[in-house]
């Protein structure tokens, strides 16, 4: 099991982003930018192309505060990589998942993760999302 450190006020956040297609990783870069919100601290985004690149971030005990994970990515979808985390991280952060059609919501939904958004992506919708999630860890943690 692997422990992840808890977010602290006033420090920046650790986005851990999840996809094999670099296009995706940069348009979710750009979309977020470097605050999501104007009572968030500024962020940095981790980019992962595989899913054991992530893992091995995590056994390093980097602290991360929310996984961003692209179900559509291959050799590994992060949907099941989402259903890991959940399952074997403790205190696992939360986890936006991204789908590739509104038919996979029951996917995002099995995966444990805590809200997904749609292929292709927009920008506002990730951002508010992404916030959403960010203060409501923010929240439980304090």
């Amino acid at each position: 099991m692997v422990r992840i450190p808890h977010m602290t006020s006033g420090k920046n956040l650790t986005i851990a982003l999840y996809s094999d297609d670099s296009s995706v990783r940069s348009s979710i870069i750009t979309a977020l930018g470097r605050r999501v919100s104007a009572d968030l601290p500024e962020h940095k985004i981790v980019e992962f192309a595989t899913g054991p690149a992530l893992r091995l971030y995590l056994d390093s005990k980097q602290k991360v505060d929310l996984f961003i994970l692209d179900g559509e990515a291959v050799p590994e979808g992060g949907l099941g990589l989402a259903r890991q985390l959940k399952d074997e991280v403790f205190n696992c952060p939360p986890v936006l998942v991204i789908t590739g059609r509104i038919q996979d919501n029951w996917l995002a939904a099995w995966s444990k993760a805590e809200d997904a958004i749609l292929h292709p992506i927009d920008p506002f919708t990730l951002a508010s999302k992404v916030a959403a999630l960010l203060q409501d860890k923010r929240i439980i943690s304090a």
